[in-house]
């Protein structure tokens, strides 16, 4: 029995020392092989880099802070909005008489914003903020009142442990290149390569359209021209910007158009029946938009009153659109050029605030749909408006009628989309979480944060390169052991010599 068992070990392979010290080390090769791999690609606590923005609009001012991943080269993560602070009160711009008041109401959000990013982080946290129509108007009408705002803006915002890189008045092509931007970046079509969409803005003092046409490359009209190199692909984007034409700034037209003559009293077919209120005046056209067409010898107010007349309202809103001068192929209004419009486009700020409160930007109504809810509202007596809508606050309320009329109206007779182009507009407040806007397209051309070029990268992921490794390995580890066997094999049946 004994020297059968001898003979077997002799025979078998398995049974040599140095067979077994191979398998066992390959065996324990590969065990450290997947711990190691595990291991590695365990989640890891990610590290952040932050970035805040202040939108300084003409209605009111709101703050926001991004962050992006560490641990990339260059900044290129991906940004994303992690907070965001309404500045209570009207934007920056109200405060010309006592500009001080301008930074002191910056505080309490800037201290929130100190809650919601790592102290450790403070230092290195860049803090940008940007000033839009209201302050073009104001500097228009007051550059030293403009300027003392923004001393007094940045003396607060100074006061914060952050990286504070300064105030500065964006031109409405800015506004609306990185509002285009922003839509793009977030919806991934600049890294991808894919078609982008177009961008539509409309704030209280302005509105901008943005968009890339096959039929535009710039030589038409080269001030609506902005060129980008992004991620490797070209852009040549057509935007432009109408300052005094923003909801708020169109109203004061409106009211300037129908009070020209300076009546006691004007009937307002924006305003809903049952309408009524005193205004005065001085107060309507104290914006550079209308100020010159201020009526001699009126009284100090006027009677305001409403009819709810859908039909009579956009006849109102056309006559702010000049459509009878056009020295291009091509023009929108007031003699600006712009190429046919196409492709999808998202709307956003005040179009989407309007839009949500008409409950119209769940789905892509017909365009006659949408007239229709604007018209029935327009024609609702006040009193019943104010016993619907009990949690809106009556200031914004009362705009709704003449806001719906005009951005159908802007839309349509200003910027030529038809019935059928309409359907390819999408009314939006965020994307993937963070709101749609100039901000973040601002913030990350500051930042460099999206290159010329599409960054470098290795041809396979990590984790792909450790798991192609790992099955290699595997295999020779099984490959050698089948060989040893093979040749062990291949010793037991050599004839033995006596």
């Amino acid at each position: 029995m004994s020297e059968q068992r001898a003979d077997m070990k002799e025979k078998n392979p398995w049974y040599k020392s140095w067979t077994v010290v191979i398998v066992g080390s390959a065996l324990i090769a590969i065990i450290a092989l997947v711990v190691v791999t595990v291991v590695q690609n365990m989640p890891l606590q990610q590290k952040y880099k932050y970035g805040v923005v202040l939108d300084a609009g003409s209605s009111h001012t709101t703050v926001f802070v991004y962050a992006w991943p560490a641990e990339k080269d260059n900044d290129t993560g991906r940004a994303e909005q992690k907070h965001s602070c309404t500045v209570k009160g009207p934007g920056i711009s109200s405060y010309a008489a006592m500009p001080w008041k301008a930074g002191q109401v910056l505080r309490e959000c800037m201290l929130e914003v100190e809650k919601n990013i790592p102290k450790k982080r403070h230092a290195q946290t860049p803090v940008y903020l940007g000033a839009t129509a209201g302050m073009r108007l104001l500097n228009m009408r007051n550059s030293s009142a403009s300027e003392e705002v923004f001393r007094a803006v940045s003396e607060t915002l100074q006061t914060f442990p952050f990286s504070y890189q300064g105030a500065r008045l964006l031109s409405g092509q800015e506004e609306g290149a990185f509002g285009w931007v922003t839509v793009n970046y977030l919806d991934d079509r600049l890294k991808q390569g894919l078609k982008t969409t177009g961008a539509l803005d409309l704030g209280g003092a302005s509105t901008q359209i943005s968009f890339v046409s096959k039929t535009f490359d710039g030589t038409e009209s080269p001030g609506n021209s902005v060129t980008f190199r992004l991620y490797g692909n070209d852009y040549n984007l057509y935007t432009h910007s109408f300052l005094c034409y923003g909801k708020d700034q169109a109203l004061r037209m409106a009211l300037a158009h129908q009070t020209q003559s300076g009546p006691p009293r004007i009937k307002d077919p924006c305003f809903h029946p049952g309408y009524a209120e005193m205004k005065d005046y001085s107060t309507l056209y104290d914006s550079p938009c209308v100020s010159d067409r201020k009526p001699q010898g009126a009284p100090a107010s006027f009677h305001h009153s409403g009819l709810g007349n859908f039909q009579q309202c956009q006849d109102v809103v056309r006559t702010l659109f000049n459509f009878s001068q056009c020295k291009y192929s091509h023009c929108s209004f007031n003699g600006v050029y712009q190429p046919t419009v196409e492709g999808l486009f998202g709307a956003f700020s005040a179009y989407y605030y309007t839009m949500n409160f008409f409950n119209l930007t769940t789905t892509s109504f017909p365009l006659d749909t949408v007239k229709e809810t604007i018209a029935r509202f327009c024609a609702t007596p006040w009193q019943e408006v104010k016993q619907q809508n009990p949690g809106t606050k009556l200031k914004y309320l009362v705009g709704y009628c003449f806001a719906g009329t005009y951005l159908i109206t802007l839309l349509t007779d200003a910027y030529n989309f038809t019935s059928e182009s309409y359907s390819n507009i999408t009314f939006i407040h965020k994307i993937k979480g963070s709101d749609a806007g100039w901000t973040l397209g601002y913030m990350l051309n500051l930042t460099n944060m999206i290159p010329a070029e599409s960054p470098a990268a290795p041809p396979l992921p990590y984790a792909g390169y450790v798991a192609i490794v790992t099955i290699i390995v595997v295999l020779l580890v099984v490959l050698l052991v089948l060989i040893v066997r093979g040749f062990g094999l291949s010793c037991s049946k050599r004839p033995r010599v006596v």
